[in-house]
């Protein structure tokens, strides 16, 4: 069984909590989610220099730092970022995911069994190899 390493990003608790609830330890059968969280985009920051992350979860919603705008940022600042994977309010802000140039977006209220589907294919699609959108090193 593969594990990998989550990074959750929210100001608030209540909804690193929903997202990990959502995703759950065991998103597929072969595949095993530890969980670390961030609640600035400095600790997210430390969080990718420190650790092997797999893949950042980000809140759309969250202040002052959004999702989108850690998403773009990390894909601008780091050579090899992780997949990233946005949890949004509303549909029609994919378009500013797809300019954020996130590898897949998740709609809130979170449904476990999509949020479970999505995050084992990014994780699944890293550990086959697959470069984020974005990255640099293509």
């Amino acid at each position: 069984m593969n594990e990998y390493t989550v990074l959750l990003y929210s100001d608030d608790p209540a909804v690193r909590d929903q997202i990990r609830l959502a995703i759950g330890t065991r998103p597929a059968a072969d595949l095993k989610v530890e969980f670390t969280d961030a609640s600035t985009w400095e600790d997210c920051r430390r969080l990718l220099d420190e650790y092997e992350i797999d893949l950042m979860v980000l809140d759309g919603e969250a202040s002052p730092a959004g999702g989108l705008g850690i998403a773009r940022q990390t894909k601008d600042e780091y050579l090899t970022p992780p997949p990233t994977c946005v949890v949004i309010a509303r549909a029609a802000d994919r378009w500013l995911a797809a300019y954020a140039q996130v590898d897949a977006t998740l709609l809130a209220p979170l449904d476990p069994v999509t949020t479970g589907q999505t995050v084992a294919g990014l994780l699944r699609a890293r550990r086959a190899g697959a470069i984020p959108l974005g990255t640099q090193a293509q």
